[in-house]
């Protein structure tokens, strides 16, 4: 199997958990911590329709979501949810896999990720 791309915050419980679980099942993975290196804007685009739209992409029960001001709440367009993530890489659910196929999933969870890379 090919390497599996995370991408994600590199103190995100979440992530750390996600790693482990990858290294214990032997599965090779890179992992880039959005903050440092941001992610491609066509990448964002291509990942959100392929989980069929932004609000899949974004994590909108986050605190970061939850201080926004309510007019940056609606974006209406890619551009727009471009522009709101690259202000707030947070907003983007944590980890953010791409498997060996290039298929996107995001969040974490050991049955998910069993049926996603085992």
């Amino acid at each position: 199997m090919s390497t599996v791309q995370l991408y994600g915050l590199k103190n995100c419980s979440t992530c750390v958990k996600a790693m482990r679980w990858l290294e214990q099942q032997g599965v090779a993975y890179e992992f880039s911590d959005y903050r440092d290196k941001p992610l491609a804007p066509a990448a964002l685009r291509a990942w959100a329709a392929e989980l069929r739209g932004w609000e899949k992409l974004v994590n909108r029960a986050s605190m970061t979501w939850r201080n926004l001001p309510q007019e940056s709440k609606s974006p209406a367009s890619d551009d727009e949810w471009l522009a709101l993530v690259a202000r707030f890489p947070a907003l983007i659910r944590r980890p953010l896999a791409i498997d060996a196929a290039g298929r996107a999933s995001v969040g974490f969870s050991e049955k998910k990720y069993g049926e996603i890379f085992a």
